[in-house]
């Protein structure tokens, strides 16, 4: 199944639940053998991005999961130019790392301390990624234009394509976190 045969099968007649159903199930498509598991990521989030219908859809990735207290790095994503990095414990995709747990922020102009990449953004969901070993090795942030997009709908969905998802990026993250270094 190519990405174009995907991501045209989408209606805008389809629930959420149902949208995120038809998601799930592309996993195992995107992630297949012989497929680079970076070229996967990439389109993975290009999907969930224009299913979604999200203003922002991406991957954070930790510089170093070891470290107590890690800073996120920009990895996948779709949308205008985010964040490049972002402090353990600091907006809601910070906190979602540090709190290992899914945040979801209705209306992010009433979120203490929320780091707005876009002036656009009204709503957020942001789900940690953890490998193998239980460590948060990055998250999954959604942004939309607007308030209360977001709600139990979406965590639930999310939490299982993320339970899916994290073997196959922990493969793409021990590869790529050296680059997640800071540069000298």
């Amino acid at each position: 199944m190519s990405f174009e045969d995907i991501s045209g099968s989408f209606t805008h007649q389809e629930t959420k639940s149902e949208r995120y159903l038809k998601i799930r199930s592309t996993i195992p498509a995107f992630f297949s053998s012989g497929v680079p598991a970076f070229s996967a990521a990439n389109n993975f989030i290009a999907l969930l991005h224009e299913a979604m219908g999200n203003l922002w859809t991406g991957f954070y990735f930790v510089d170093t999961p070891e470290k107590k207290e890690p800073t996120l790095c920009l990895g996948f994503f779709q949308g205008s130019a985010a964040c490049d990095t972002i402090l353990y414990g600091r907006g809601v995709c910070g906190t979602a790392l540090k709190e290992a747990e899914t945040q979801v922020v209705r209306d992010v102009a009433l979120y203490p301390g929320h780091i707005a990449c876009s002036s656009a953004s009204k709503s957020e969901i942001v789900l940690p990624l953890k490998d193998e070993k239980g460590r948060v090795i990055g998250v999954l942030d959604m942004d939309s234009d607007e308030i209360g997009a977001y709600d139990e709908v979406d965590r639930s969905a999310l939490e299982a394509i993320v339970s899916d998802l994290a073997p196959k990026l922990s493969a793409v993250y021990r590869t790529l976190s050296p680059l997640f270094s800071p540069q000298d």
